[in-house]
């Protein structure tokens, strides 16, 4: 049997997998420069096959991983190859593989790839020759000058190991001792043989005595099953009557008891309808005083827009008469404009026929004159007249009559004329009248049709109103009934959370809340559980890890907390621990860099200002993924560790743990505090604005 071939990989110096040649069944002999690896080399076969490096601890193990440029390795592995031809190593094979592989947390063997604990490879390597009481197969460096230079004891010392004479001595001994351990044990069982034999002996007699007692324990037993018989069967029949009774009255009684069952069921269940009913009354209750505030405002708006709407009808009845007045005084001028057409048609020719009579006088005159100047012309001639003056009298006479015609024709002209002229403004004025009648009537219609239009519009704007209202009306009471639930789960929460906080704790804030309001103190931003946020997951760890400290007061400076303490402690209120910013100084913490591990500081949620008070209280504390993990990080990090589980791993290496009732989680009782006081407010928001638009709607209405 020698070593084939060594493969090599991240061990020391060798990072890369390394394989040497064959190497041969004679010597071999490794040669290079300093610092190539060689004694690296030897250590590693030493590092498979001898017990140097057994029980390597953690930084051992770092010491024998390869260190150089580039990342890090974090495996190693040496793997021997031997030329098993000669079954040296009882295995059936004619080579034997043998790997030891470490990593910063592991250190394991494997025999032709397969897991092999560290015993069965020594067992199998002393089977091969490997002993570790000759640990000699491999010759360091200067053992042969320590042997030139050995005493004689010290050599024949070395020979006896070598030979194994040491061993054959030790186990001489101790096989010597077992020997004279065992002569001391055979004499003790000889004692402990005699004393049984004198005990059997004692035992035969006690036998004997036994069978005797036996038998006529037997008899005994015989007599008293008589008599037990006998008692057994008056006993049996009266339990029989007992039973029977038992039987009745248990019947009785679990009728009785049903009933009752009953009565309470249903009670509970009349006490729940009551409840229910209640409710449904208290609604029903404050949906009338609703429907009845709204029938009265109806009422209201229906008589408002019963008297507009009067008033319109009104309007339009009298716009109606007006325009059947303007339509009869149109009538009646247009009647008018034609009697006074067919009378200016009728007087029209008498017109034409005065004119012509005036443009016969008119002619008549003419000629007259006319015969007037012939007649002048023939005063020399011969006269008709007796005389001159009788003559000028016929013809002064004569003109005096043209003249009167004339005069009257013209008097009768100039009144016609007039007449016409007086027609012709009466017909201007009925035109004119006609037309402001034909526009006021348009403008009627128009009004009408607008008032017609405005009465539609507003009855729809009535009934838009109407339903915005009414569903305002039902948003009200909606948002009312949501804000008086959580009003009572606010309450709900708050008496959970009181419960959950301890007394003494409890009078403490409450005296403090007292104060501030009674002396108008500022600075004081409350207790630490008033002041955090964060997922409910972490409720558990956050609150094992500050206990009581949840309750500890955050304030600006010392001299605000001395003050209230000075209250405090002249009332008797009770005790509080507070925590002043310009106090408390900030510790720098250097966190494991792990994905199994996360600073709990980083995991909750609060102002800035507040970041000393969280890190004093939270900061030397991380989350762990388990318990493994957590142990392990507290006692290389000195850190507080705890799981989401509540398990607590303390860095002077307590543990503490078990269940924890989430449903008394204080964290979860202030965050309902918080979320119903911010529904609450958002929801009485809402309400005011619903109650503002209702009352634009009732000013819109009026």
């Amino acid at each position: 049997m020698h070593i084939k071939k060594v493969i090599i990989e991240g061990f020391k110096s060798y990072k890369e997998e390394i394989s040497t040649d064959p190497f041969s069944p004679k010597v071999n002999c490794v040669v290079g420069a300093n610092g190539s690896g060689k004694t690296n080399f030897f250590h590693a076969i030493r590092f498979v096959l001898s017990d140097l490096f057994q029980n390597l601890r953690s930084e051992d193990r770092h010491a024998l991983l390869h260190e150089g440029a580039g990342h890090q390795v974090v495996s190693a592995f040496v793997e021997i190859v031997f030329d098993n031809s000669d079954n040296r190593i009882p295995v059936d094979r004619d080579e034997v593989r043998l790997r030891r592989t470490i990593s910063l947390k592991k250190d394991e063997y494997f025999l032709d790839g397969k897991h092999v604990t560290k015993t069965e490879v020594m067992n199998l390597l002393e089977s091969a020759g490997f002993s570790r009481s000759n640990p000699y197969y491999v010759v360091q460096q200067g053992k042969i000058a320590s042997l030139t230079l050995m005493k004689d004891s010290e050599r024949l010392d070395l020979l006896k190991e070598i030979g194994g004479t040491r061993v054959y001595e030790e186990r001489r001994r101790e096989s010597l001792k077992i020997m004279q351990e065992t002569g001391n044990k055979r004499k003790q069982i000889d004692q402990v043989v005699q004393y049984l034999e004198e005990r059997l002996r004692e035992l035969d007699e006690e036998k004997e005595e036994l069978r005797k007692y036996q038998q006529l324990d037997k008899q005994r037993r015989s007599l008293e099953y008589t008599i037990y018989d006998k008692e057994l069967n008056g006993v049996r029949q009266k339990l029989d009557e007992i039973e029977e009774s038992r039987k009745k009255v248990s019947e009785k009684s679990t009728r009785m008891h049903n009933s009752v069952l009953e009565a309470h069921e249903n009670l509970k269940l009349l006490e729940k309808e009551s409840k229910v009913l209640t409710k449904e009354l208290q609604s029903l209750n404050k949906e009338k005083e609703d429907i009845e505030k709204k029938r009265t405002e109806a009422l209201k708006m229906h008589t408002q827009i019963e008297l507009d709407l009067r008033d319109l009808e009104e309007r339009i009845t009298g716009e109606m008469r007006s325009k059947d007045e303007a339509a009869r005084k149109l009538e009646s001028l247009r009647k008018e404009i034609q009697e006074s057409r067919d009378e200016l048609n009728t007087i029209r020719p008498l017109h034409q026929s005065k004119v012509a009579e005036e443009e016969e006088i008119t002619k008549g005159i003419m000629e007259r004159e006319k015969q007037l100047s012939i007649l002048y012309q023939k005063q020399g001639r011969a006269t008709q007249f007796a005389s001159k003056a009788a003559r000028d009298k016929w013809l002064q006479r004569e003109i005096d009559d043209l003249e009167r015609v004339l005069s009257s024709n013209v008097l009768q002209e100039k009144k016609l004329q007039e007449e016409i002229q007086q027609l012709k403004d009466e017909e201007r004025r009925l035109d004119m009248y006609i037309q402001e009648r034909k526009t006021e009537y348009e403008r009627q219609e128009l009004l009408i049709a607008k008032g017609q239009k405005d009465s539609d519009h507003l009855r729809r704007q009535r009934d838009e109103l109407q339903d915005t209202r009414k569903s305002l009306w039902n948003e009200e009471a909606n948002l009312s009934a949501e804000i008086d639930k959580l009003k009572s789960e606010l309450i709900k929460a708050q008496k959970s959370l009181d419960h959950a906080t301890p007394g003494d704790i409890r009078r403490g804030l409450n005296s403090v809340n007292r104060i501030i309001k009674d002396h108008n103190i500022r600075g004081v931003f409350g207790p630490i559980l008033e002041l955090i946020e964060c997922d409910p997951k972490f409720f558990t760890a956050v609150e094992v890890t500050a206990g009581n400290s949840l309750f500890h007061v955050v304030v600006e400076t010392d001299d605000i907390s001395t003050k209230i303490i000075r209250y405090l402690t002249a009332e008797k209120g009770g005790r509080v621990t507070f925590i002043p910013l310009n106090r408390v100084k900030v510790p720098h913490i250097t966190y494991p860099q792990s994905s199994d591990v996360v600073p709990l500081l980083k995991k909750l949620k609060f102002r800035s200002d507040y970041a000393p008070a969280f890190s004093q209280v939270f900061g030397r504390t991380v989350i762990c993924r388990d318990l493994d993990v957590a142990t392990s990080v507290a006692r290389n990090n000195s850190l507080d560790c705890i799981t989401l589980e509540g398990d607590q791993v303390s860095k002077k290496g307590g543990m503490t743990g078990g269940f924890y009732d989430f449903r008394r989680s204080k964290l979860k009782f202030v965050n309902m505090v918080r979320q119903n006081k911010m529904s609450i407010h958002n929801k009485t928001l809402e309400l005011d604005e619903i109650g503002k638009k209702l009352k634009d709607i009732l000013k819109k209405s009026f």
